[in-house]
Order: C-alpha cells, then sequence, then structure tokens
C-alpha cells in the first residue's frame, strides 16, 4: 500500500513537472529525455481500512506492524529515475485519475512557475496534495510535494524535493 501511494505521489510529482493543457499554461521546458531525482520521507500509517486490516491473519499484521514502524524511523529516500516528455504529454492533465475523484485548484500557472493543491476522494480514501515547481531553465526544473493521506483512522504524510534536468532530445533508456 505504501508502495502504491508513494507511488501515485511521484508520478503526479514528474507529471506536473511537464504538464500543461486545460487551465495549465505549460512550463517553458524542452521535450526528450529528462533525469528526475526524487527525495522523499514517508511518515504516519497507510490508510488502511479496519475491514483490511482484519482480514489478516496475526502473521501478516505482526509483519505490516514491523514494516510501519521501520518506514517511520527510516531516513529519507532518493530514487533517480529518466521518463520521456513528449509534446503530447505536455498537453495532457496531468490529474486525469480514472480510479479516484479529484478537484484541482491551479494555485500559479506560468511558463516558469506552477502550484497546484488537489484533494483526491476513493473508497474510504481522502488525499490532499500541494506541488510547487519552478522551471529555472528549459532544462532544469526544481519542485516540492506535500500529501496527507488518510483513511481508516490513519494519516500517511509523504514530504518530497525533487529535480529534473534534460538529457537530450532521443528519449532511450526510460524506467
Amino acid at each position: 500500500m505504501r508502495k502504491l501511494i508513494l507511488g501515485s505521489v511521484i508520478c503526479l510529482s514528474v507529471e506536473l513537472l511537464l504538464a500543461a493543457g486545460g487551465k495549465y499554461q505549460p512550463l517553458n521546458v524542452k521535450t526528450g529525455l529528462w533525469e528526475t531525482t526524487w527525495t522523499s520521507k514517508v511518515t504516519g500509517r497507510p490508510p488502511i481500512s479496519p475491514d483490511m486490516l482484519a482480514n489478516l491473519t496475526p502473521e501478516q499484521r505482526a509483519k505490516f506492524e514491523a514494516a510501519m514502524n521501520r518506514m517511520a524511523s527510516e531516513a529519507p529516500k532518493t530514487r533517480t529515475s529518466k521518463s520521456c516528455l513528449t509534446k503530447e504529454k505536455l498537453e495532457k492533465d496531468p490529474f486525469s485519475d480514472k480510479k479516484m475523484s479529484c478537484t484541482e485548484t491551479v494555485l500559479n500557472s506560468t511558463g516558469s512557475k506552477m502550484e497546484v493543491h488537489e484533494v483526491c476522494t476513493g473508497k474510504d480514501m481522502k488525499t490532499d496534495v500541494n506541488v510547487r515547481i519552478e522551471a529555472i531553465t528549459s532544462g532544469y526544473v526544481k519542485g516540492t510535494v506535500q500529501s496527507n493521506t488518510t483513511g481508516g483512522g490513519n494519516t500517511m504524510n509523504v514530504n518530497g524535493t525533487f529535480t529534473s534536468k534534460y538529457i537530450g532530445a532521443v528519449c532511450k533508456d526510460t524506467d
């Protein structure tokens, strides 16, 4: 569950780096291969429903509890990945998630800065996300993501920073 939510936040931030369309103004960035380095700290407990917990065996629940305790004591984690930014991705709404109902508010959107607040609700879960992105140059972007997900009486927070740099016009070696 933690990986799913963290992965969603990471994907959201990467897509936002390159987002445009609708009420967004495209960031003035190059298309092609980009490398993103993401550092994040996860705190709290994943939004797992009481029903789901009740279905765990005692051994599964003990493993789950141990994993949650480890997660709470871990230092921030850093990941690096490559992705291909195409013209089509620049024109796509990064918030089109069919599995959740989301309401977004674009607080700022220029060719060099973007700030978005989004609230998503799903089955027994709510996520509140704030993303800030700055295109320093057409080949270098940095930003922050703060996410709070609640459900099942738990709250999980993800706080992260990222940088993305343009590698080249030809897309290859992407994750």
